[in-house]
């Protein structure tokens, strides 16, 4: 079952949003060290917060990834922790 998620970014930029990519080895072409287990990743700006969701193959995935990869690339631009939102997920089509 898949696993769906929002992260809400209080007060990011878009920049700062390219700036914790660059830490993570994804590129701004698509290309680069995504994580495992991430089917989809869509982020933009909602006004005065950068808001992210995601389609992960599970749970598990993406918890790995957040303690694994994000946490310490959010600390290294010094961004907080983001709100975030489990999504249960009743229908999806995954690219692919």
């Amino acid at each position: 079952m898949s696993y769906g998620i929002v992260l809400v970014f209080d007060g990011v930029t878009e920049d700062q949003y390219w700036a914790v990519n660059d830490k993570l080895g994804i590129e701004r072409s698509g290309a680069g060290d995504w994580p495992e287990g991430l089917d989809v990743h869509v982020a933009g700006s909602s006004g005065s917060s950068w808001v992210v969701s995601e389609l992960w193959t599970s749970k598990d995935a993406q918890e790995h990834f957040m303690t694994s990869r994000l946490g310490a690339a959010l600390g290294a631009v010094g961004l907080p922790q983001p709100q975030v939102f489990e999504v249960d997920v009743v229908n999806a089509k995954v690219p692919g």
